[in-house]
C-alpha cells in the first residue's frame, strides 16, 4: 500500500465571499442582496405606515406595475430617482453610503 499525500484544498480557510470573488460572481451576488433588502424595507415601511400599493403608486406619481417592479426582489433595474420618490412618498429621506 502506498501512502498518498492528499492535495490541500485551495479554498480551505477562505470564506464564501472569497469563493464568489474567485469565480467572478461577488458583484452580482451583492447586487441581488442589496435589491432584496431595498424591496423588503420599502414593503415593510408601506405596511407600517398602512400605505397600499395603489396609494404608494399615486404618491410616487407612477403606475402600479412600476411599483411592483420596485418591490420585486429579483428585478435589479431600479434607479436612484425611483428610490428617492419611494422614500419621499413614505416621508423618508434616501441615504446611500459606501462601505469598506
Amino acid at each position: 500500500m502506498t501512502n498518498r499525500r492528499q492535495k490541500a484544498n485551495p479554498r480551505e480557510g477562505s470564506d464564501f465571499d472569497d469563493f464568489l470573488a474567485e469565480e467572478g460572481m461577488l458583484a452580482d451576488a451583492e447586487s441581488v442582496a442589496i435589491k432584496r433588502v431595498i424591496a423588503f424595507e420599502i414593503a415593510q415601511l408601506m405596511q407600517t405606515e398602512g400605505v397600499s400599493k395603489t396609494e404608494m403608486a399615486r404618491r410616487m406619481n407612477t403606475s402600479r406595475s412600476s411599483l411592483d417592479r420596485l418591490l420585486d426582489p429579483s428585478n435589479d433595474s431600479v434607479t436612484l430617482q425611483t428610490l428617492e420618490r419611494a422614500a419621499e412618498a413614505l416621508g423618508k429621506r434616501l441615504h446611500i453610503e459606501f462601505a469598506a
